[in-house]
């Protein structure tokens, strides 16, 4: 399982990867519509949407990822109903309770350096197994992933693995 975290190159990789999510925190509502709109209706695989549950029903997504700081899951769950919702954290703790709070899956990191997430202290490739053989949904790495590391990441455990350099 592979995400691409940006809209821009969405299309052009999708070849790549088997879930789009589309961050695009610096558009407006209505422009933020627009792009995923034409991202749900071309993608060839499937396309969440980032924080944005009422334009993930707009334009029929298939889901939504929630950063830590967004609403909780479980709040998420009433508005989206079966659709997906995934959950980025840096913890095993937030991990966890986005497991027992219904989420699909987590996003966990970052496990390397990021140049997109600068300021972000790399977990490490031992927090990233910890969390994995902690739940029982997918964990996916995210942070620094290369192509050289993928391997790493799922020798850690994880499903799956979401990057934006590595697809660009």
């Amino acid at each position: 399982m592979a995400v691409v975290a940006s809209a821009q190159e969405g299309l052009r990789s999708a070849g790549k990867a088997t879930i789009l999510q589309l961050r695009a925190p610096q558009l407006t509502t209505r422009e933020l519509e627009g792009e995923a709109s034409g991202l749900a209706a071309a993608s060839p695989v499937t396309v969440v949407i980032s924080s944005r549950c009422d334009v993930a029903l707009a334009v029929r997504a298939a889901g939504v990822n929630l950063p830590e700081r967004d609403i909780g899951v479980g709040h998420a769950r009433k508005i989206l109903g079966e659709r997906l919702i995934g959950r980025s954290v840096h913890s095993l703790e937030a991990a966890l309770q986005a497991e027992a709070d219904g989420a699909d899956y987590v996003i966990f990191g970052p496990v390397w350096s990021s140049e997109s997430h600068p300021d972000g202290i790399p977990a490490g490739v031992e927090a990233l197994s910890q969390v994995a053989h902690a739940l029982r949904i997918p964990v996916l790495a995210i942070g620094g992933v290369t192509e050289e590391r993928i391997a790493e990441c799922h020798s850690a455990g994880a499903a799956g693995f979401a990057a934006i350099r590595l697809f660009q």
